[in-house]
């Protein structure tokens, strides 16, 4: 039997919907991971199985993280990656994330992700590219599980490796059959296409700099044969760019339009660097953008062209990609926002999202994020 929960009395329910109502006493009726009903408290159901009243709180819609590498909040204080661009930073930490563990990934996913609910997130989309001592996806699937959170999982990958011409080390580069093989069996496996998902699969090389043409066109293949999405990095850096035309002869928007890493199933991480071919192809062919402020701050990296991005009708998301935030500093963040009530309510409740809107909800958070 469903479960069922009513919020209620909120200060001000902020809906995001068509026409940016924003409803003063305010409630959401919930049904298992469905928001059936929002409106003033006076037009909801008067009982549920749990009733919380949000009095004082404003509420909002769940923020959605559009990318991510868990992974990586287990090495944000290391010395010697501090004061480092983007190539010098991957230099200082791959010889660290060699030795990952299944263990190690499971940890720093529930990190990651507690630090996300507690900000007003849930949902949110994690790009792991290297899979050594036995690490799998499955270990970030099965902690998404345990948290509560609705998760989108990127199979990432990495194949060319510095005896190539790459920037990973040679020992955590992947055959890319064995890639391929075992990106098709996550999809079979876990991938939900059903509107309330909990849990969808993305295919996601992780850039022109550790990964093959081939791989990236076989692996667009895959993830159109299933009906998934497509997801990597793009024109982070001016080293980037200047990798992408040594190696390619290509601008990096130029290069992900040869290999038809451009369409509504498809969005690129960054796109500091993206020239005005790029974000007029973007705009045109409906190709995403995941905005990364905090990263390309850390890594001196520039600022994306955001604006004009969204003029060009170019789809722009934002992430979290704190690469050095300390997990306290979110955590203090969230409290300040957060009643203790709502801090510690159970997280599964995060998972709801409306059902008669395509826009996420997160019904009982009441932290006034940015």
């Amino acid at each position: 039997m469903p479960r069922t929960l009513l919020a209620r009395n909120a200060h001000v329910l902020v809906t995001m919907d068509a026409d940016r109502r924003e409803i003063r006493d305010g409630g959401l009726m919930i049904e298992d991971n469905r928001i059936m009903a929002v409106g003033p408290s006076d037009t909801l159901p008067a009982w549920a199985d749990e009733v919380i009243d949000l009095a004082g709180h404003v509420v909002i819609p769940g923020l959605i993280n559009t990318h991510h590498h868990m992974f990586q909040c287990l090495t944000r204080a290391v010395p010697r990656a501090q004061d480092a661009e983007l190539f010098d930073w991957l230099n200082a930490l791959f010889p660290i994330w060699v030795g990952l563990t299944p263990e190690m990934i499971e940890v720093s996913t529930k990190t990651a992700m507690a630090e996300l609910i507690l900000s007003g997130c849930t949902t949110a989309m994690d790009h792991l590219y290297l899979y050594p001592n036995g690490v799998r996806l499955d270990d970030e699937i099965e902690a998404a599980a345990e948290i509560g959170m609705r998760f989108h999982a990127g199979r990432g990958s990495m194949s060319v490796g510095v005896g190539k011409g790459g920037l990973a080390p040679d020992s955590i580069v992947e055959d890319e059959g064995a890639v391929l093989r075992d990106t098709r069996r996550l999809i079979e496996a876990y991938h939900d296409k059903s509107r309330f998902s909990m849990l969808r699969i993305v295919v996601a090389p992780c850039a022109p700099f550790t990964v093959s043409p081939d791989l990236m066109c076989e692996a667009a293949a895959l993830a159109r044969s299933y009906g998934v999405s497509l997801h990597t990095h793009l024109a982070e850096n001016d080293k980037d760019v200047a990798y992408s035309r040594e190696k390619f002869g290509l601008t990096p928007a130029q290069y992900a339009e040869k290999l038809d890493w451009v369409g509504h199933d498809v969005w690129h991480a960054h796109c500091v660097k993206l020239d005005d071919h790029g974000i007029e192809l973007f705009g045109r062919t409906g190709t995403g953008v995941a905005h990364c402020p905090c990263s390309n701050m850390r890594l001196a990296s520039g600022i994306a062209p955001v604006g004009r991005m969204r003029a060009a009708g170019v789809p722009v998301g934002s992430t979290v990609r704190r690469r050095t935030i300390p997990a306290a500093c979110s955590l203090r963040r969230a409290r300040r926002c957060c009643s203790p009530a709502s801090a510690s309510a159970p997280m599964p409740w995060a998972r709801a999202r409306c059902s008669k809107s395509r826009r996420w909800a997160a019904p009982r958070c009441s932290a006034a994020t940015t």
